[in-house]
């Protein structure tokens, strides 16, 4: 009942919302013809209508019944539309403002005091002509269209475009600890899969083919591989059980794969579905490293690849990894890569406390899957809460590199922040 009474609560502030923003459409469209305005009329509340089963669906249909991409593809269309009507009722909202104080001033103004058009000749036949085009609340209003419809037209095309639209980024990193024997190794990188936001299968196995088609020597991928159950690999098993490299396919868990954000029925189902998960990175082929490391070596010289469960310096991510267990038993190893999920790692506890970690890869931002990228130009919400959140970082010696993520979650598609393969060749410096 509580939930039926939320839901009723929600649909009347929709329709609320609804009805005002509706004024602007009026307003919009009063040059038009009758036929015209009955269409956009229609157009406009079939939106509505399909926003309110949307909740509806959302809220009442068996979870059976909606799939972890069509639940996302539904919330997305539920905020893309309120998200258009909330901007187009500041505009309404705006024109009524100037209404209102024109109102009050023509209580103070008698006619008598308003000076005559006579008195300025050559600029009022202009303003008469603006006037009798276009009205100044019906210009402000279609504006309020115009900028509500670019976010819907922006996520829409983030959807059906940016996806998948996979982008191989390469960037060379020289080590002086790095041996000879692996000079010019070849390091492919993917992160953030969340597979259970995927809704075209077809286009992600073409970005795993993208990816193979790199030939990297050695394969790293840095946490999140669903979105919260280990089920949610079932349809992608076999695509990602693809992925393979000479020297092996290393992988760490990210906050999403331990299931914090499910309500387990108890703690022993919860540990399970993580056991699941663990069971299905082997199952790939992929080296799974829970706070451990793996020595790799070349004609009798070394390199350390260190993996830590997700430790984000952020309050709200959980300190599942220790980086003291990995990187016991590597100090005589002169180069070490680490995998860590998070970011914020790197600043929190690599830099002041691991100084031979010569580069750190991560993911976890997604470079919050908008964003313009321009040149060496490069900007994203997400950077007003990591200082390190997309592409290669510097500190000393040291180097952290973030991926932009090769899934999405929430909104399943990407704005000017497409999904990324990354490629990173170690040369000796």
């Amino acid at each position: 009942m509580d939930k039926l009474f939320q839901v009723a609560v929600l649909l009347c502030l929709f329709g609320l919302i609804d009805f005002y923003a509706f004024q602007g459409i009026k307003a919009a469209t009063d040059s038009f013809s009758p036929s015209t305005q009955r269409i956009l009329h229609i157009v406009y509340w079939s939106f509505t209508g399909l926003t309110f089963l949307a909740i509806l669906g959302y809220n009442f249909l068996p979870i059976k019944w909606l799939s972890p991409g069509i639940r996302t593809s539904l919330m997305v269309y539920i905020f893309s539309n309120l998200l258009a009507k909330i901007i187009l009722v500041l505009f309404v909202l705006l024109d009524d403002i100037i209404r209102f104080f024109k109102w009050i001033g023509s209580l103070f103004t008698s006619t008598d005091t308003i000076p005559s058009a006579v008195s300025e000749p050559e600029t009022a036949p202009i303003a008469q002509a603006v006037e009798s085009t276009i009205s100044r609340s019906q210009f402000l209003n279609q504006v309020g269209v115009i900028a509500a419809t670019t976010p819907v037209v922006a996520i829409s095309w983030g959807i059906i475009s940016g996806a998948h639209d996979y982008r191989v980024r390469k960037k060379t990193i020289s080590l002086k600890s790095l041996p000879k024997s692996f000079d010019g190794i070849k390091i492919a990188q993917i992160s953030d899969i969340h597979s259970g936001s995927f809704w075209n299968r077809t286009a992600v196995k073409g970005g795993v083919e993208m990816l193979m088609n790199e030939k990297p020597d050695m394969v790293f991928f840095t946490g999140d591989l669903v979105n919260n159950v280990a089920t949610e690999m079932k349809d992608y098993v076999d695509v990602f059980g693809k992925v393979a490299a000479p020297l092996g396919v290393f992988s760490v868990l990210g906050n999403h794969d331990y299931g914090d954000y499910v309500a387990w029925p108890s703690e022993g189902a919860k540990q399970k579905n993580l056991q699941d998960l663990i069971a299905i990175h082997r199952a790939m082929g992929w080296d799974i490293l829970i706070d451990e490391h793996r020595i790799l070596e070349e004609s009798g010289e070394k390199l350390a690849v260190l993996g830590i469960g997700n430790w984000g310096a952020k309050a709200r991510f959980p300190k599942y990894g220790q980086l003291q267990l990995a990187h016991a038993g590597t100090q005589d190893i002169s180069t070490k890569l680490l995998l860590s999920h998070d970011p914020s790692h790197w600043r929190a506890q690599v830099l002041p406390e691991y100084p031979d970690i010569d580069l750190m890869l991560s993911g976890h931002t997604h470079g919050m899957q908008f964003g313009v990228e321009i040149g060496d130009f490069k900007w994203s919400p997400v950077q007003y809460v990591y200082d390190e959140w997309a592409d290669l970082y510097q500190a000393g010696e040291q180097y952290l590199y973030v991926n932009r993520g090769f899934g999405y979650l929430a909104m399943p598609g990407r704005i000017g922040m497409p999904p990324e393969i990354t490629i990173l060749e170690l040369k000796r410096a």
